[in-house]
This record gives structure tokens, sequence and C-alpha cells, in this order.
């Protein structure tokens, strides 16, 4: 029987570690659901009145307005509603 050369024993290492890589990736991509996350538009509410202090209330005004959610920011404190770009 003729010996295995050394440089075949580490070109299949590096095949099985580079298989076992891929299997890896594609286990942890599945197990997230293969969903990427958009980015997130935003837009001042129309239909809010007055001085937004409470997110809750500016969610529910927004998605009354059809978007997906929203909260109050700014040094004024303005509702803001977020949809998906």
């Amino acid at each position: 029987m003729e010996k295995v050369p050394e440089l075949a024993v580490e070109m299949g290492t590096k095949k099985l570690f580079g298989m076992l890589f891929m299997l890896l990736l594609l286990v942890a991509l599945a197990s997230h659901g293969g969903m990427v996350e958009g980015r997130i538009c935003e837009s001042k509410s129309h239909r809010f009145k007055g001085v937004c202090l409470s997110d809750h209330n500016c969610g529910l005004v927004c998605r009354n307005e059809g978007f997906l959610d929203g909260w109050c920011r700014g040094f004024r404190h303005r509702c803001f509603c977020t949809r998906n770009c």
C-alpha cells in the first residue's frame, strides 16, 4: 500500500473545515428565519394633536393613519410614525 501524501491530507482537512463552516452558516441563517430587517422610514403624524408625552398614544394614532407604529421624538415632543421603506 502507498502512503497518502501529507499535502493530500492537508487539503482534505481544509475542505472538511470549509464544509463545516458553510454548514454552520446555513444553520445560523435558517434559525434566524432568513429574514433581513429592512430600513425604517419616519414621518411626522398628521393627526396627532398637542405635545407628545406618551409613545403608546402616539403609536395608536399612527396605526390609525396606516403606519406600523409611532413614538415621541425631539425637543418639541412631536409624534413620529414609522413604516418599512
